[in-house]
Order: structure tokens, then C-alpha cells, then sequence
């Protein structure tokens, strides 16, 4: 799974390394969580791609109630074309969610140990997403999104069963714009080259905690 991220790439990094004709501002963040605006980058009616700020956590158009997009931040990658609340944004509406890193928590006994990983050129990763607008009652529309993982590779193994799916440069248009089948054929892990990971503090857990020195390396010796 994926539940917590940090982007601290600017605006103007975004728009250069996806080739966007837009992007909404927005400050770095280390510890960002479900329900969280974040910047995703999807195609433009017009096929050009653009980025806008989408409410983490997935509500399909068909939802009585928004409070399920709690449940939803991530999609499982083998059930993904198939599953009712994810079918339809596959097939339609695909995104890429921009990440500078992203934590995941190996449990070792009866503790958990969060990691943090990135990309070992300093690049944002660019985590395979879902996007959905859902429409309310007084005619209000949410738009949300959601991160589809798979199995992991090598350098994930060790730390968790599961990890976002990571697009490589030449698979970006395929996945916001090509067909299913395509995008289907994408869902898998990563090349073990495309990422690095450390162990960082515990305070990154809590999701009121912010600041770039949650992504510091434990220090050897210091405790977690």
C-alpha cells in the first residue's frame, strides 16, 4: 500500500519534467496523508497535460456518501480493471501522482520501522493513479484520486508486500492516455535501479508531524 508521501519538487520542477501547460501552486510537504489536496497530472480535454489539485482518496462518481474516498487512497493493481469502485477510472480516467518519496513501515515484531523511498536521481517519481469527479447533491463537484500498487520489487521486498506502481518516462502517455489493455500491462513493479531506500525516525507515524527532517536517514546508533 501506500498511505503517506512527501513532495517537495516546486511547481516549476513539475512543469518542466512532465511537460505541463499547467500547475497550481503549492508548498513542500514531507508527510503527506489521505484526504490531503495533492497536485496530479492528468490530460486535458485538448491531450495536453495539466496539473490540479485532487482530494487523496478515491470516490467513485456513483457514491451516495464522500466518506468512502477515506476507505479508498489506494487501488490493488490485479483487481483494479475489475473492482466497481476503481473499473471506471481505469478505463477513463488515469492520472500520474508526483512524489518525491514515499514511506512505507516494515514491521519488525511488534514494532513498525518507516523507510523512506525515492528515486536515487533526486527525480520525482511518478506513482500510477486514478482520478474520479463526483457530483453532490447541490451540485458541488469533489474530484478525487487514488494510488494503484502492486507486488514489490527488489529493493521493497525487504520492507513491505506492496508499492505503488512507478512509471518510467516512456510509460507516462501510455498511462494517462492509452487504452486499458496498455495501462493494464504497466501494473507491475518497478526496475530495482529506479529506487533507494533508508530507515527514518517514527515521528514521521503521526500525521500531524511535518518537515524535511522526516526524511533524514536515521542516524547509526540513534533510535527509532
Amino acid at each position: 500500500m501506500c498511505g503517506r508521501y512527501a513532495l517537495n519538487h516546486r511547481p516549476a520542477d513539475l512543469i518542466r519534467i512532465f511537460e505541463l501547460v499547467g500547475c497550481p501552486e503549492f508548498g513542500p510537504r514531507y508527510n503527506i496523508a489521505p484526504t490531503s489536496e495533492v497536485p496530479v497530472v492528468r490530460v486535458s480535454p485538448e491531450g495536453e497535460r495539466i496539473a490540479h489539485l485532487l482530494r487523496w482518496g478515491l470516490v467513485p462518481h456513483w457514491a451516495k456518501d464522500p466518506a468512502i474516498g477515506a476507505k479508498l487512497n489506494n487501488a490493488r493493481g490485479e483487481t483494479v480493471a475489475e473492482k466497481p469502485s476503481f473499473r471506471d477510472a481505469f478505463r477513463r480516467r488515469r492520472c500520474i501522482v508526483p512524489a518525491s518519496g514515499f514511506y512505507e513501515w516494515k514491521a519488525e515484531g511488534r514494532v513498525k520501522l518507516p523507510h523512506y523511498i525515492s528515486a536515487p536521481d533526486g527525480e520525482p517519481l511518478a506513482l500510477g493513479g486514478l482520478w474520479e469527479s463526483w457530483r453532490a447533491p447541490d451540485g458541488g463537484v469533489l474530484r478525487t484520486c487514488c494510488i494503484v500498487t502492486t507486488g514489490p520489487n527488489g529493493v521493497m521486498a525487504p520492507i513491505h508486500d506492496r508499492m505503488p506502481v512507478i512509471l518510467p518516462r516512456e510509460a507516462w502517455q501510455a498511462w494517462l492516455a492509452g487504452p486499458a489493455e496498455e495501462a493494464l500491462a504497466l501494473v507491475r513493479p518497478c526496475p530495482d535501479p529506479m529506487l533507494q531506500a533508508w530507515q527514518v525516525g517514527r515521528r514521521v507515524s503521526r500525521a500531524a508531524e511535518e518537515g524535511e527532517d522526516l526524511i533524514l536517514p536515521l542516524a547509526q546508533g540513534e533510535a527509532p
